[in-house]
C-alpha cells in the first residue's frame, strides 16, 4: 500500500487506494482503485511503470486472473446455491452466462468479447467491468462440497486490452453492491440482468408491473410483510373480474350437469364416445356455455404468480426484514427444528408454507363448483398438488409463501362475493332461452 493512513473514508469526495508490486529494477505495477461517495461502482486503473526491460514495447494485452470463493451467507443453502452463478455480457449483445442450475461439478466456456463478467451471488454481485471491452476469457464455475462454507468457486483468465504508451496502463471498473434492478439499471450497462426475474411476459410483469408498484410502497410504508399485503390485495382487486368470470363459468357447468348426464345415458356404449362428446359440445354452444370459459381466466393470472415466484426469492428488499414470526422474509421461517432431515422438505417446519397449504386446499374445495365426476383418483390427485408444493416450498423465501397464504385467503373471500351475486336457478333461466335462440353461424 502507499498511503500514509491504513484507512481511507470516503465521505464527500472521491477516494483513492494505490498499491505497487515492485520490480527488481526500480520499477512496479501499479494498482488503484477509486471510490466515489454514495456509489458501488469503483474505477480500477493498472500501470505498468518503467518495466520496459520485463514488458515488451509491443506488448497490446495482458492476462488478468480473477478468482473468487462465493461464501454462503443466508439461511437457505439450497435456494442460495441456485442463484449463484456466473454471468457476463457479450460486446454489443446481449447478457448470458453458464448454467443457472449448474449440474456437473466443473463447467467452463471460452469466450470473445465480453463487456463484463460477474460473479454473483443470491443478494449481491462483484462486476469486473471493460473500459471498452475485453478481448476473450475463459470462465469457469466449480461446485463445493455440500458441507463447506463456500458455494461455488469461480474463475476468469481475461485477454485485457492495453494501452500503448512509455508506461502501458489499463483502465477498468469493479461493482461491488447488491442485486437491486433499479440500482444496476442506473448504470446502463445491462447489469440490471443480474436480478433474475424469469423470461419474456414473467420479466415484463416484474418489471413493469410488480418491482415499480412495490418501490412506491417502500417509499412511505417501512414494513415488507404489510407491503406484501397491500399488494396482494390490489392485484386480487385487478384480476377480480377475471375470477368472477371464471366462478360463473364453473356455476354454469354445475348447473348443465343434469343435462349432461341425460346425455351419457342417451349414448352408453363406449363405441359412442365420439357422439356423445360432439352432442355435449352442440348442448353447449346452444346454452352459450364454454367449457374453457373456467379456465382461460385462471391461466391469465398465472404469468403474475410465476412472475412473484422469480421475483421474491431474489428481492434484497426483504433481505434481514422480519414480518410477524420470521425473522427473515428472504428465507424460510421456521417454528420447529426437526432432530433429522426430510427428502425435498427439509429439517425445520415453515408456518407461512403450512398455512399456504391449508389455504390452497380450502380454496379448490370452495372454487369446486363444476359438478363434474372426475376420474377416479383425479380428485386425490387434486388434492396432493398442494401437498407437493408444501414440500418444495419449505425452504423458498417466506415472503413468497406468505403471498401465496394471502393470495388463496383473498381468494376465498372473493369466491363468497361470488356466490352472494350468482344465483343457479337465473343461470338455469338464461341457459333455457340460450338454447331456444337460434345458432350463430360462424364468420368463417
Amino acid at each position: 500500500p502507499v498511503a500514509s493512513s491504513a484507512h481511507v473514508v470516503v465521505k464527500d469526495k472521491p477516494e483513492s487506494v494505490i498499491m505497487r508490486l515492485a520490480a527488481s529494477n526500480g520499477g512496479f505495477i501499479e494498482y488503484k482503485y477509486t471510490v466515489y461517495p454514495d456509489n458501488y461502482m469503483i474505477d480500477f486503473g493498472t500501470s505498468f511503470v518503467s518495466l520496459n526491460d520485463v514488458m515488451a514495447t509491443n506488448t497490446s494485452s495482458v492476462t488478468l486472473d480473477w478468482k473468487m470463493y462465493v461464501p454462503q451467507q443466508e439461511k437457505g443453502r439450497v435456494n442460495e446455491e441456485n442463484y449463484t452463478w456466473l454471468k457476463y455480457k457479450v460486446y454489443q449483445d446481449k447478457v448470458e452466462g453458464l448454467s443457472m442450475r449448474q449440474r456437473k461439478q466443473v463447467e467452463s466456456q471460452d469466450l470473445m468479447k465480453l463487456n463484463w463478467i460477474a460473479y454473483k451471488d443470491q443478494f449481491f454481485s462483484s462486476v469486473i467491468i471493460a473500459d471498452n471491452y475485453f478481448l476473450n476469457a475463459t470462465v469457469s464455475s466449480t461446485k463445493t462440497d455440500p458441507t463447506s462454507k463456500f458455494i461455488k468457486y469461480f474463475e476468469s483468465e481475461i485477454g485485457v486490452p492495453v494501452v500503448k504508451a512509455e508506461t502501458p496502463t489499463v483502465n477498468l471498473k469493479f461493482y461491488f453492491g447488491p442485486n437491486q434492478f433499479n440500482t444496476l439499471k442506473k448504470y446502463h450497462m445491462g447489469l440490471e440482468e443480474l436480478v433474475f426475474l424469469g423470461r419474456n411476459i414473467i420479466k415484463w410483469i416484474s418489471q413493469f408491473l410488480i418491482i415499480p408498484v412495490f418501490n412506491f410502497l417502500g417509499g412511505f410504508i417501512s414494513s415488507y410483510g404489510i407491503i406484501i399485503l397491500i399488494l396482494t390485495i390490489l392485484i386480487k382487486v385487478v384480476l377480480y373480474p377475471l375470477t368472477h368470470k371464471s366462478y360463473i363459468s364453473m356455476a354454469k357447468m354445475k348447473a348443465m350437469k343434469p343435462m349432461v348426464d341425460e346425455l351419457a345415458k342417451k349414448y352408453p356404449k363406449s363405441e359412442d364416445a365420439m357422439k356423445k362428446q360432439q352432442a355435449t359440445m352442440d348442448l353447449y354452444k346452444k346454452a352459450g356455455v364454454s367449457p374453457m370459459g373456467g379456465c382461460l381466466p385462471q391461466l391469465l393470472q398465472m404469468p403474475i404468480l410465476f412472475a412473484m415466484f422469480r421475483l421474491f426469492p431474489t428481492s434484497i428488499e426483504l433481505r434481514h426484514q422480519s414480518f410477524l414470526w420470521a425473522t427473515d422474509l428472504s428465507t424460510y421461517d421456521s417454528i420447529a427444528h426437526l432432530p433429522f432431515t426430510i427428502p425435498m422438505y427439509g429439517d425445520h417446519i415453515s408456518l407461512f408454507t403450512i398455512l399456504m397449504t391449508a389455504a390452497t386446499i380450502v380454496s379448490m374445495k370452495m372454487s369446486d363448483t363444476s359438478g363434474q365426476e372426475q376420474m377416479p383418483g383425479m380428485k386425490a390427485m387434486t388434492y396432493a398438488m398442494p401437498v407437493m408444493f408444501m414440500f418444495m416450498l419449505n425452504t423458498f423465501s417466506s415472503g413468497l409463501t406468505y403471498y401465496y397464504f394471502l393470495t388463496n385467503v383473498i381468494g376465498i373471500i372473493q369466491t363468497q362475493v361470488s356466490k352472494r351475486f350468482v344465483s343457479e336457478e337465473e343461470i338455469l333461466r338464461r341457459i333455457e332461452e340460450n338454447k331456444k335462440k337460434p345458432a350463430k353461424k360462424s364468420a368463417w
